[in-house]
């Protein structure tokens, strides 16, 4: 267990049962490979609910609505569209580099992985953006220290909603709709 997910562990106890996925099947879709922070996080988790308003997404989950692998494709389409109108964020400059969405937010901002090209999946770092604006914001940490470190107040976010986290964290695994 990596030391963010241990952190997160103990803050927020997950549910009893693990959920196991096939990962291989899972990274063939995505055509990328995953971090491995990820995996563990989601393999405790599952795709869930925190504090009333950050929504992990998970590869197969079912609740459809959270879904990684549709996630993924759906902002892929999204933000290429986007980009003819809108400037890109710096951190996009690079040929090559883009974003893979991993979680979203009742008010509809997303947290993406930034993905560069050369950069192994272990190496992701975050990326916030606002849900109706092109504001972004990068955090050079992975998806789980990023989770912990908001959920404990050493992470701010100017993106995400003034109200999160909750003083007494709620966690709930999501439901089939």
């Amino acid at each position: 267990m990596n030391s963010s997910l241990a952190r997160l562990v103990r803050l927020i106890p997950p549910p009893s049962a693990p959920r196991e996925k096939d990962w291989e099947s899972v990274e063939q879709a995505l055509r990328a490979e995953l971090p491995s922070d990820y995996k563990e996080l989601t393999q405790a988790y599952g795709g869930s609910h925190w504090d009333g308003y950050l929504y992990l997404l998970e590869p197969g989950c079912c609740n459809d609505n959270y879904d990684l692998i549709e996630w993924a494709e759906q902002q892929t389409e999204a933000l290429e569209g986007l980009w003819e109108f809108e400037r890109k964020p710096t951190e996009l400059a690079e040929r090559g580099s883009r974003v893979v969405p991993w979680a979203t937010t009742d008010n509809g901002e997303c947290l993406y992985w930034l993905v560069r090209p050369g950069e192994a999946a272990d190496q992701w770092t975050v990326m916030v953006n606002e849900a109706r604006g092109d504001r972004w914001e990068h955090f050079p940490v992975t998806c789980t220290e990023f989770l912990v470190s908001v959920l404990t107040g050493e992470l701010r976010s100017g993106i995400l909603s003034s109200l999160f986290p909750l003083a007494v964290h709620e966690f709930r695994r999501l439901a089939p709709m």
